[in-house]
């Protein structure tokens, strides 16, 4: 799994921050994940976002991107 956080962001303290709480998010989904490789990236409004709307975004970015274990 790798993130991407860019500068536009914020800086180093915000992206860290976001970079986290991404990392919680697919540690809690991770039961739910193909086995693969991922890269997940981040707009600046992410920043803002709170850790269940966060989580909402991941999961449905990986629902769209056919990752999750459910089929459709």
């Amino acid at each position: 799994m790798a993130y991407a956080v860019g500068r536009p962001v914020g800086g180093a303290v915000v992206r860290n921050r976001l970079r986290r709480r991404m990392r919680a998010v697919v540690s809690q989904l991770g039961p739910q994940l193909r086995p693969g490789a991922y890269l997940v990236g981040a707009a600046p409004e992410a920043a803002t976002l709170s850790f269940e709307e966060l989580k909402e975004m991941v999961s449905g970015a990986f629902d769209d991107a056919g990752g999750s274990g459910a089929r459709r």
